[in-house]
C-alpha cells in the first residue's frame, strides 16, 4: 500500500479542526558554538515553551566541550524555564566511570530522564566497548532515569540487516528505556510498517515519530545521506525550482510536516518529536496549525 492509498487520502482530509491539539509534542536542540546561535537558540525555547511541550532535549557532541555545552543548556533550561529538559548522553569518548559521574550530576541537579545513544564513532575506531544497551543499563544501575533510545524505520546505516537493527533495539528496551524516538523520515509508511514489527518481536513501549520541519533541501539530502533516510520522489518535485525562494520553501515544508502528523495521528500517535535545528518559526507555525496553543496564564 503506497503514501496516497485510500486510507491515507482520508486522512489527509481530516480537517484541522478535528485534530483539535489532541497531539503532544517534544523538541530537539543543539548547544550553540557562538554567541549569536546561543541568542538563536533561547529565542526559539522562550517562544516554543508556550506550546507547554513534554519535554525538551539537547543534543551531545563526542568531544568535552561540546558536552560541557550541553550540561550547561541543560541546567539553564531547567533552571529559567522549568520545562523537563532532558540531555543526550553518549557512551562514545567516555569512560564508564565518567558516564557514572555524569549521571549522578544529572541526578543532583534534577534532571530525571535521558536520550541515550551510542552515539558517532571516531574515524579509525572499528568496534566501540559500548553500545547504547550498555548505556542504557549503566543509567539505570546509577538511578531511576526515565530513558529515550533511538530507533530506525528504514534502518541505521551501519546495521548488518533490518531484523538486526530491530533486535538492537529489542535490547535497548528490554535494558531499561522507557521509549524509543524515531530518526526522522517522510515516508509515512515506512513508520506504520517499522511500528508493527516492534509489536510483532515483543517491542511494547512507544515508538515516538520524529519529524523534521525542512526549510532548506539540499541540507536536507546531505543529512539524508548520512543517515539512510529515503527522499520520496514526490518531495524532489515539491521542491524543484525553489533552491532561491526560502519563503515559498517553509511553506512547502511545512504541509509536509503537518501532513505526517495528521495521518500519524489518525494511525493512533500521539506524542511527536520535533528536530527543530534551533529555529523556531518553522516549529511554531506548524504546532500552531495542529491546534497546539499556547498556554496563556489568565491573570486573577
Amino acid at each position: 500500500m503506497g503514501f496516497h492509498s485510500a486510507r491515507h487520502v482520508e486522512a489527509l482530509n481530516q480537517t484541522m479542526a478535528e485534530l483539535n491539539g489532541d497531539i503532544n509534542v517534544s523538541f530537539e536542540f543543539f548547544p550553540p558554538n557562538s554567541e549569536q546561535m546561543e541568542q538563536t537558540l533561547w529565542d526559539s525555547i522562550d517562544r516554543l515553551s508556550t506550546l507547554a511541550p513534554k519535554f525538551v532535549s539537547v543534543t551531545y557532541g563526542a568531544n568535552s566541550g561540546t558536552r560541557d555545552r550541553t550540561h550547561k543548556v541543560i541546567k539553564d533550561i531547567q533552571e529559567k524555564t522549568g520545562l523537563i529538559a532532558v540531555p543526550h548522553l553518549t557512551c562514545i569518548d567516555a569512560s564508564r566511570s565518567e558516564l557514572r559521574d555524569i549521571a549522578k550530576d544529572y541526578w543532583n541537579s534534577g534532571i530525571r530522564s535521558i536520550v541515550a545513544l551510542r552515539g558517532d564513532l571516531p574515524e579509525g575506531l572499528a568496534k566501540p566497548d559500548m553500545y547504547a544497551e550498555d548505556l542504557v543499563r549503566l543509567l539505570k544501575e546509577e538511578a531511576d532515569f526515565d530513558i529515550s533510545v533511538a530507533a530506525y524505520p528504514e534502518v541505521h546505516p551501519e546495521a548488518k540487516s533490518a531484523q538486526a537493527d530491530l533486535l538492537s533495539l529489542k535490547r535497548k528496551i528490554d535494558a531499561g528505556a522507557n521509549r524509543a524516538i524515531t530518526q526522522f523520515f517522510f515516508d509515512v509508511e515506512s513508520y506504520l510498517r517499522f511500528r508493527d514489527r516492534c509489536v510483532t518481536i515483543g517491542i511494547d513501549t512507544e515508538i515516538v515519530p520524529g519529524i523534521l520541519p525542512v526549510s532548506n533541501y539540499q541540507t536536507l539530502l546531505k543529512f539524508a545521506g548520512f543517515s539512510n533516510v529515503r527522499i520520496p520522489n514526490w518531495m524532489h518535485q515539491r521542491f524543484q525550482g525553489l533552491e532561491n525562494d526560502q519563503n515559498t520553501r517553509n511553506l512547502v515544508g511545512a504541509s509536509i510536516a503537518m501532513d505526517q502528523v495528521r495521518v500519524l495521528s489518525q494511525e493512533g500517535v500521539k506524542d511527536f518529536h520535533f528536530y527543530t535545528l534551533n529555529r523556531s518559526d518553522l516549529t511554531y507555525a506548524i504546532c500552531h496549525s495542529l491546534g497546539v496553543r499556547p498556554q496563556i496564564t489568565v491573570p486573577a
